[in-house]
């Protein structure tokens, strides 16, 4: 994960939030992280909201999802938004449709997780979105992240 070789002197940098970071606060709260206990990447889908522009940059939202039992979706949007430097609350809570997803069982990034009786999808604006609107935009150079480490140049 070095860059040094590929680094130019007009290279920007961006530090992108992660939703890795409220996790542990989730766990504390007593509410389990699926992917955590199936011991699998983070859900996460391509969805029909769009980001505001910036200049050639444009496309939809990438939002990552966590199954929450419904009686605690509400306690997790109270520990989350607590963290609005690293995404802040849920943007949606429900019926995946009402965002463009069509299938949980078959994420755009990452790995699909268990739903079970009871639970509610969450989701969360993701940090891959970044990543989604270069490929849409198809800048000539773009070094993206590992997960868990957003630095985006």
């Amino acid at each position: 994960s070095d860059i040094t070789p590929y680094w130019e002197d007009d290279f920007v940098g961006f530090l992108i939030g992660c939703s890795f970071s409220f996790e542990q606060a989730l766990i504390n709260n007593g509410i389990a992280v699926r992917h955590i206990d199936e011991g699998t990447n983070v859900s996460m889908y391509k969805t029909n909201i769009d980001c505001v522009p910036a200049g050639a940059f444009h496309g939809q939202m990438v939002v990552s999802m966590r199954p929450i039992p419904a009686r605690l979706a509400v306690r997790a949007a109270q520990v989350t938004s607590r963290f609005p430097a690293v995404h802040g609350g849920p943007i949606h809570i429900g019926n995946p449709g009402a965002i463009g997803i069509r299938d949980l069982g078959k994420p755009d990034f990452g790995d699909a997780v268990s739903i079970r009786d009871g639970e509610v999808p969450v989701f969360w604006a993701c940090g891959v979105t970044p990543q989604a609107v270069a490929m849409n935009v198809k800048p000539e150079m773009v070094i993206t992240h590992a997960p868990g480490h957003m630095l985006i140049t």
